[in-house]
């Protein structure tokens, strides 16, 4: 499994949430894996960031709880499926499964902001 360095931000106006991986400028395709949860991936087909619009409704949760530090994103793929989950506090707030129609290679990976 890999793990990389989670960068997060909240913004709470407008109800959006951004992590991207530390180090990974830009992406090269954008694909929405679930309503309002868009998976950004680069050049390699690898994920880059994730954007989350209106994400206390789409996790219906606080968001005071989307303002946490400690924040953590696992994807999981093999050719057929991709994986999402979503941990705030260690406590699951999301988790789904979608077609992976993205070309995105086997992997494991966590992005956590605790690293």
């Amino acid at each position: 499994m890999k793990t990389e360095r989670l960068i997060s931000s909240y913004d709470e106006i407008n109800d959006t949430f951004v992590g991207k991986i530390d180090g990974k400028n830009g992406y090269s395709a954008n694909y929405g894996i679930s309503e309002g949860i868009f998976l950004n991936i680069d050049k390699n087909n690898l994920p880059a960031s994730v954007m989350i619009n209106n994400a206390s409704e789409v996790f219906n949760v606080s968001k005071k709880c989307l303002e946490s530090a400690n924040i953590k994103i696992g994807i999981d793929c093999n050719e057929s499926c991709l994986y999402f989950m979503m941990f705030v506090e260690n406590s699951e707030i999301c988790s789904l499964r979608c077609k992976n129609d993205f070309g995105i290679p086997d992997l494991e990976c966590i992005m956590d902001c605790n690293i």
